[in-house]
């Protein structure tokens, strides 16, 4: 199995090949357990339940990987990132609701009434980047993902990109280049915060 590419691997499970799944766990289960610990906070235990569940949707579901579409790392960190976002609102949501008072109802309704104009500002601002990224290169748009949402380093990019770090730096550079040259174009040449 250790001479198989992630794609035949994939193949083989789909035909109920538990060794695949087993060689496929072997080579990504760090991966898969890293990133789910920084989308955990660093929770071990809901980090198993989230590794656990990621390698059981791939043997239950048959998913195919296209390799049109990217890396089989980059593919496999997308179902990780679904199935960990499903898993956090889960249990937000079932953490209970706890009953407040009227004046702490008061409290927070003043409090929201005195945001919402900050928060109209943060979503007119986070319309704006996600406008400016759609001219991105998709290589640019996943450094993008990685850095500031997955909370990778470059260093940690570069590898799992298996590129040199100097590589990975440029593209960053260039990337944040191209997104200030468009998020300002769209703002109409203003600039957000100081």
């Amino acid at each position: 199995m250790k001479s198989k590419t992630d794609e035949e691997l994939i193949e083989l499970i789909v035909q109920n090949n538990r060794s695949a799944l087993e060689e496929l766990y072997d080579r990504y289960v760090k991966l898969v357990y890293s990133f789910s610990f920084k989308m955990t906070n660093g929770d071990p235990e809901e980090t198993k339940e989230i590794v656990q569940q990621v390698f059981f949707r791939l043997w239950s579901t048959k998913s195919t990987y296209n390799p049109a579409q990217g890396k089989f790392a980059n593919w496999l960190l997308t179902i990780t990132r679904n199935i960990a976002i499903d898993f956090i609102r889960k249990k937000n949501k079932y953490s209970g609701t706890v009953l407040l008072e009227h004046h702490e109802w008061q409290q927070i309704h003043d409090q929201q009434t005195e945001e919402i104009p900050h928060q109209v500002s943060r979503n007119l601002l986070k319309q704006q980047i996600q406008e400016a990224k759609k001219n991105l290169s998709e290589p640019q748009q996943r450094l993008i993902n990685l850095l500031y949402w997955g909370g990778y380093s470059l260093r940690e990019i570069a590898e799992l990109e298996q590129q040199p770090l100097g590589t990975i730096k440029s593209r960053l550079h260039q990337t944040l280049k191209k997104l200030r040259y468009s998020f300002e174009k769209e703002t109409g040449g203003v600039r957000h915060g100081k």
